[in-house]
């Protein structure tokens, strides 16, 4: 449902008194219609309201991908310049997948956004997506799901560290060109628009030309924030991490509302497994039944295994399939999808499971705070690990010594099974000694979340990040949102 007060001139108001100030904005523009209408829209609206302390500066991203881009990118550094605004061209370097080029290019885009955001000293992102983009996705994904959608949001944070904003998503493009027109502006068309192996373009063609009868988005937005509230309370009362590498959910916490255990559940699979996205309506229908029957026992999903007993459901990484990663010096990457590892050594780094390697000593990992040394279990955060600043070393492998430091109060084998997915850390098959393994930095990484997180799953992302002993998430750079102050 298209709302009332949605044009740009209107939004472009809304967002500037929303924000927190000062502020220095990243407008990413591409050249195209809506990415240009948003920089003249902002340029106006700054320059008119000096009091609000906004500062704006632009990037444009060639992919590289199609002839005239580069072109293209010039034309809008010329059209940045004649109205002040500074401006880079972030060019993607290096070769091209044959293969999920789309994924991969908005992955370098949205870096290469950051990249820029950094160089100007910008504390946030905007880009030009507007009414109809959410149209489309919101149609796309509803052929893939029945679940109800709250399709693109005005709000994410990307990788930790930009909040990237969308504050034209309930403006029509049509009254974006039309304010071009008005100001002799001309725009870029990029032909990929048009273009019938693209399913956004597809859908597009099949859109009915009126909106009204569509999903209200903002109630599909506060339905989904209420969601994420509720599990983020449900962690609260009813889910432990046990060693940061196991995880337990009380009995009662099984049987509280479905949709809100659904969410949860679904976010811990995907943290657990160390993948991007909650498991699907099939795979969350089968782990709701299994935990539904009462009976103990074990199933698998989302590569994590879910092992049911009196005391609870615990939640660990199934040891199978995961990919030992090497790290050169310097290099940094994110290992199983689990833990983001840092390598400030000297030494060739290899990370893999304690399954594949029983004579090294796994790692637990805390949080990126240095004071926290040692597990990030609530019962057990008194004892202190010897190990470097940001890790936590096991004293063995051996059964009884682990279980006498962090499993007596554990069933064996979920515990176990917990350890044998923890990183271990070698250089030519021989252990590191203390020195370089302690300039080698290993934290969580929550795949579903440190990406790209959205203001709707904020609550429960950043209450998962206080129960791994993480630094809070940066948050949202609204004192205002829908006129309500936050």
């Amino acid at each position: 449902m298209l709302p009332e007060a949605a044009s740009p001139h209107a939004a472009i108001r809304q967002f500037l008194l929303s924000l927190q100030s000062p502020a220095r904005i990243l407008v990413a523009i591409s050249g195209g219609s809506d990415s240009t209408g948003l920089l003249l829209l902002l340029d106006e609206a700054v320059k008119a309201a000096p009091h609000l302390k906004v500062s704006l500066c632009a990037a444009t991203v060639d992919h590289g991908l199609r002839a005239g881009s580069a072109d293209e990118a010039q034309q809008v550094a010329a059209l940045c310049a004649s109205l002040g605004i500074p401006h880079i061209i972030a060019a993607w370097q290096g070769e091209k997948p044959k293969t999920g080029i789309m994924a991969a290019a908005r992955e370098a885009r949205y870096e290469l956004l950051a990249e820029s955001a950094e160089r100007f000293g910008a504390n946030l992102i905007v880009t030009g997506h507007t009414y109809d983009d959410q149209r489309e996705t919101l149609a796309m994904r509803g052929v893939r799901t029945e679940q109800l959608s709250s399709g693109i949001a005005d709000a994410v944070l990307f990788d930790r560290r930009f909040w990237i904003l969308r504050p034209l998503l309930f403006s029509s493009r049509a009254d974006i060109r039309s304010f071009l027109r008005e100001r002799r502006v001309a725009w870029i068309d990029d032909p990929s628009n048009e273009d019938v192996k693209y399913e956004r373009v597809r859908v597009r063609r099949q859109l009915s030309p009126d909106p009204a009868t569509e999903t209200d988005i903002r109630a599909a937005w506060k339905e989904r924030l209420a969601l994420s509230s509720a599990a983020a309370e449900w962690l609260d009362r009813y889910f432990r991490l046990q060693g940061g590498l196991l995880g337990q959910v009380l009995p009662d916490g099984l049987r509280q509302d479905h949709a809100v255990l659904a969410y949860a559940l679904g976010r811990l699979t995907a943290v657990f497994g160390g993948q991007a996205f909650a498991p699907g309506r099939v795979q969350m229908e089968r782990i709701l039944a299994f935990i539904a029957n009462t009976e103990p026992g074990r199933m698998t999903a989302g590569r994590v295994v879910f092992d049911l007993r009196r005391e609870g459901l615990y939640l660990a990484r199934e040891s199978r399939g995961i990919v030992p990663m090497i790290l050169q010096p310097g290099e940094a990457g994110v290992w199983d999808g689990r833990f983001e590892a840092v390598n400030g050594s000297g030494a060739t780094v290899r990370i893999e499971a304690q399954a594949t390697q029983r004579s090294l000593i796994p790692v637990l990992v805390t949080g990126i705070q240095p004071p926290r040394v040692g597990a990030v279990n609530d019962s057990t955060r008194g004892k202190e690990s010897p190990a470097p600043k940001d890790l936590g070393a096991l004293d063995s492998c051996d059964e009884h010594r682990n279980e006498g430091v962090w499993g007596s109060h554990l069933p064996k084998s979920a515990w176990k099974r917990a350890v044998a997915s923890a990183p271990v850390l070698s250089s030519d098959e021989t252990p590191l000694p203390p020195e370089p393994a302690g300039a080698i930095h290993l934290t969580p990484y929550f795949a579903p979340f440190d990406r790209f997180l959205t203001r709707f799953d904020f609550i429960f992302a950043d209450r998962l990040s206080a129960v791994f002993a993480m630094a809070p998430y940066a948050g949202v750079p609204f004192r205002s949102i829908d006129g309500k102050t936050i």
